[in-house]
């Protein structure tokens, strides 16, 4: 049983924080977006990475203040909540919410062919493609050996993230390090084979000219919105703010260091794929790009490894999992914020007796995250990339924003050179936002169509949760309510809401920490103004 009775304990140290983001950025998305990138923008797929990587760090960097300012879980729920209305923060933190659990469906599916391919890599299954169905006991259904897998993958990180905080972030960090390693190995390699006199020996020519003779340098766009999704993950960090120690220094700093790490290696690996393969080469090879330069430049007969493919196999089974464990704490933590808030059923919004984890939340982020996997692969990951994009302007906005409404709130961070860092991000979120859908319109309109049925299904749900709160709020009962939420509020800004209970909180979602542990209102509230809320103040200087 779930109950809320605890707050979150900080048991993530600054380690942890880090290795939570470079584990979700440093997913499969290098290894398989490397050749595709190539293939768009020839020798140039080498400033794609670096360019979205400064276009990340501007957004970067008002999350990081915003962290510092607003130290809540929820990553850019929490800032939004804090700054915006009521029906504008539950629609953010909807879309944040399946942004991450479609992520988390993409990563497990994509966990369970690299698993089978390493098994096969030693000889304990034939290849991916050849490996059958697996029929279920006592039953006529045969469930594909992937699909068993994905499931598989996702839940035993569901299990262990709803059992300990601790051991997830224990686990990403050894996960996170063992694939690092594997990728510093890529890269020395591959610099070691400099005048090796082979055809895939590492060359600098292999990047002149920069541009192909039938391209300009604003061919690079269309690869930058195919490869940001590569970049999403250091706004993980966030989601679990109160579970890292000090996390008013901690989390800028985890902030900047995976990203900057992450930057780097990327930069690194397609340097060395592009001066080995050639961009003809890479671009040729499509998916199975940077395991084609591994095999080409790296000696056979290794212990263990065996060769250059087996050890990117092997780097793709652990990048895999831990961008899966990243989102399944990121989504949960979302969700946590949600009903902590009063803006999701009011279990969500609490923790566990027992583990002190969201326990309820993590379960449910679990299962649509395995309900998931029946959408369109691509459609469902370019709607992830398309919310997390959108949301990256408004968490910009947001610092805007704030900065002009409370002028002297204690900021531990601020943005230097501000305001332009936030205005650059918007703008270049915006442009990558419009050449991404510009793309889908001619290219894929069921993620179009999906993202717009996904945003109508969160106003159904805002509505309609509204609707079941004003009738609980006006039984007799009235504290109680009977729904078990932690204090819902309406929409005080959209227009006029059911009139509050007398014998209720006034502002009972005004500290979200209380909120979290005091699972006794479920009445709506007249007064949900968050931004001008004094005890939001209070909240933030007891966290």
């Amino acid at each position: 049983m779930s109950q809320g009775t605890r707050e979150p304990t900080a048991e993530l140290g600054l380690l942890d924080a880090t290795m939570i983001g470079m584990g979700a950025m440093i997913g499969a998305g290098i290894f398989v977006l490397t050749g595709l990138a190539a293939e768009i923008s020839g020798p140039a797929a080498l400033l794609v990475f670096v360019l979205n990587g400064v276009v990340t760090a501007f957004t970067g960097l008002s999350y990081a203040e915003l962290a510092a300012s607003i130290p809540k879980s929820g990553g850019g729920y929490a800032f939004v909540r804090e700054i915006f209305d009521d029906r504008s923060s539950f629609i953010l933190g909807w879309m944040l919410w399946f942004a991450y659990m479609i992520a988390g469906a993409l990563y497990a599916l994509g966990f369970a062919p690299n698993f089978i391919e390493l098994l096969h890599v030693y000889g304990f299954t034939p290849k991916p493609g050849s490996v059958g169905a697996i029929a279920l006991p006592l039953s006529s259904i045969d469930i594909p050996v992937q699909l068993g897998l994905a499931f598989a993958a996702v839940t035993l990180l569901v299990v262990v993230n709803a059992i300990s905080t601790a051991a997830s972030g224990s686990a990403e960090t050894f996960f996170t390090i063992t694939k690092v390693i594997i990728l510093l190995i890529f890269i020395l390699f591959g610099f070691l084979s400099v005048g090796g006199g082979e055809p895939t020996s590492f060359t600098f020519q292999n990047f002149n000219p920069l541009f192909p003779d039938d391209s300009s340098a604003l061919s690079i766009l269309p690869a930058m919105g195919l490869t940001f999704i590569a970049f999403e993950g250091y706004d993980l960090i966030t989601t679990v703010t109160e579970e890292v120690e000090n996390p008013r220094e901690n989390i800028p700093k985890a902030i900047f260091l995976s990203l900057a790490a992450t930057v780097i290696i990327y930069a690194l690996v397609v340097t060395v794929a592009i001066g080995t393969l050639g961009a003809s080469g890479l671009a040729q090879a499509g998916e199975a790009g940077i395991a084609n330069a591994a095999t080409s430049f790296m000696p056979t007969g290794l212990p263990i490894i065996q060769n250059g493919g087996a050890l990117i196999v092997f780097g793709a089974v652990f990048s895999t999992l831990t961008a899966l464990n990243a989102v399944v704490i990121a989504s949960s933590r979302v969700a946590f914020a949600m009903g902590r808030e009063g803006q999701l059923i009011g279990s969500i919004g609490n923790l566990h007796h027992r583990f002190g984890t969201p326990f309820v939340a993590i379960i449910v982020s679990g299962v649509v995250m395995l309900l998931s996997v029946v959408l369109p692969t691509v459609s469902a990951g370019y709607m992830s990339s398309l919310f997390f994009l959108l949301s990256f302007v408004i968490v910009n906005f947001s610092v805007i924003k704030l900065r002009r409404e409370r002028p002297d709130m204690t900021r531990p961070y601020k943005i230097p050179y501000y305001p332009a860092p936030p205005i650059i991000g918007i703008i270049l979120n915006v442009l990558l936002t419009g050449v991404l859908v510009f793309y889908l319109i001619q290219n894929d309109q069921l993620a179009l169509i999906l993202s717009a049925g996904w945003i109508t299904l969160g106003f159904i749900a805002y509505y309609g949760l509204n609707w079941l709160r004003s009738r609980s709020s006006a039984t007799p009962s009235g504290g109680d309510g009977g729904g078990g939420t932690s204090g819902g509020p309406s929409d005080p800004t959209s227009g006029p809401g059911p009139s509050p209970d007398p014998d209720s909180d006034p502002t009972p979602t005004s500290d979200p920490v209380d909120a979290a542990v005091t699972d006794t209102d479920s009445s709506l509230s007249g007064d949900t103004d968050t931004q001008d809320s004094p005890a939001h103040t209070t909240a933030q200087e007891e966290i």
